[in-house]
């Protein structure tokens, strides 16, 4: 099951400023900055990935997670994909 794009226009706009910001960290690496920095923004953009990563779940929850043949939840399947981000 596809999400609509309307659905995805906030994981969308996470993911594109997360897309920013590992550019600021390759260009922080490749000038020499001071390794907390690069470290602090590397803890930034992990966090803007699993954010969106959890928007991801919340926002399809009942349309990626049902069992056709059931029409009720997968549990284990919305199980797997929730770990998958820890």
């Amino acid at each position: 099951m596809e999400l609509a794009p309307d659905q995805m226009h906030d994981v969308l706009m996470r993911l594109k400023r997360a897309q920013g910001q590992l550019g600021g960290i390759i260009a922080m690496v490749e000038s020499g900055r001071d390794c907390a920095d690069i470290v602090t923004q590397l803890a930034a953009v992990s966090k803007a990935i699993e954010r969106a990563g959890f928007l991801t779940i919340a926002r399809g929850l009942r349309e990626c997670m049902v069992d056709p043949e059931q029409g009720q939840p997968d549990v284990d399947r919305l199980e797997k994909v929730f770990l998958s981000l820890a």
